[in-house]
């Protein structure tokens, strides 16, 4: 059964000296200790760097990934310079002035590009525009499965029919066959195209976790299809246990993961929404444990102005939930918290 119990109200928390000490005696962080998106200590340098205009940081980190086939860490690494580089071009700028064909600079290019165009009303004639830069990244270095995912996100804005979106996927599976980033591309398209058939979406999440390796990101993919589920109204044709079974497996991969670990923070975020509003508060609370300091901003920026509040509010719910305390009768909603439908520019 969903929760559709509201957040305790902020009149209604405790203070924040309180907190500090509830926090601390269910083995989670202070809020003031909480990071929102915090860059890995590779990353972060690569970002300092940009910040002065230099892009050389930037492009050792992506080409290192390239060579050592680190796709996953490739992908990450796109977007996070990408976004920086919607509001600080200029280091990518002299980047590609200086080495125009550089397979990197091409796919930092494309995935910006395909970001600009996502927020605008004529996103589908600019996304048009934006294919040749995919191509021009996808044949800098054909093996690389990146620039595919990103493909794979201009099909589903550009509203690609499923024949061609079949043809990229193919190529994408290819070149990385277990890569997370393609799988989630893929998700998103089919549920735009299905218009909201969770089922099928789900039935597809489910068959590729059953096909990939217990280690494998892939195995998140079906509390994946579930998350897309619950924002989308919930519609009818999922049994209950089809819900538990996609969180249990998402929760047995969170487990093969060290705790505090910025790596899966991504994953045990979006899981431990998906356990909040299948109000399964116990599991929440040893996600909140395991994601230490690392909020990331999806999936709470599709509901709130302030991801970290959001995420902050999300953590006291469960933590008085989990001691028997519950919010006020009468009141209404879950994690959205109110802003059901707002779409994180990078959440596309």
């Amino acid at each position: 059964m969903v929760d559709t119990m509201a957040l305790l109200p902020p009149f209604g928390r405790a203070s924040r000296t309180t907190r500090t000490v509830e926090h601390r005696a269910v083995g989670l962080p202070t809020d003031d200790e909480v990071l929102l998106d915090a860059p890995d200590d590779l990353l972060g340098p690569a970002l300092v760097a940009a910040g002065r205009g230099a892009y050389e940081a930037a492009a050792e980190l992506l080409a290192t990934t390239r060579h050592r086939a680190l796709w996953e860490s490739r992908d990450g690494y796109a977007l996070r310079l990408a976004a920086f580089a919607r509001s600080r071009p200029e280091w990518l700028e002299a980047w590609h002035a200086a080495d125009p064909q550089d397979p990197d600079v091409l796919l930092v290019r494309a995935q910006l590009a395909v970001d600009h165009a996502w927020g605008s009303p004529a996103r589908a004639e600019l996304l048009r525009g934006v294919s040749p830069l995919i191509t021009a990244a996808a044949r800098a270095d054909d093996r690389d499965p990146v620039p595919w995912r990103i493909a794979l996100d201009h099909a589903r804005g550009a509203r690609a029919g499923h024949t061609y979106f079949g043809e990229l996927w193919e190529a994408a599976l290819r070149r990385a066959p277990l890569h997370y980033g393609c799988h989630v591309a893929a998700l998103r398209y089919l549920a735009s195209s299905w218009h909201g058939s969770h089922r099928e979406c789900l039935d597809f999440a489910d068959r590729a976790a059953q096909d990939a390796p217990a280690d494998s990101l892939v195995q998140a993919l079906p509390a994946r299809a579930v998350l897309a589920y619950l924002n989308d109204g919930c519609g009818p044709g999922v049994p209950p246990e089809r819900l538990a079974a996609a969180a249990d497996r998402a929760i047995a991969l969170s487990a093969r993961f060290p705790a505090a670990d910025l790596w899966p923070a991504a994953i045990r975020n979006k899981l431990t929404y998906v356990l909040v509003r299948l109000g399964r508060w116990e599991d929440a609370l040893e996600q909140l444990r395991l994601i230490g300091p690392y909020a990331t901003s999806y999936p709470w920026s599709r509901f709130s102005e302030d991801p970290l509040g959001r995420f902050l509010e999300v953590r006291d719910e469960v933590r008085l939930r989990t001691a028997g305390v519950h919010a006020p009768s009468g009141r209404t909603g879950h994690p959205q918290g109110g802003h059901a439908g707002r779409v994180h520019s990078g959440d596309h």
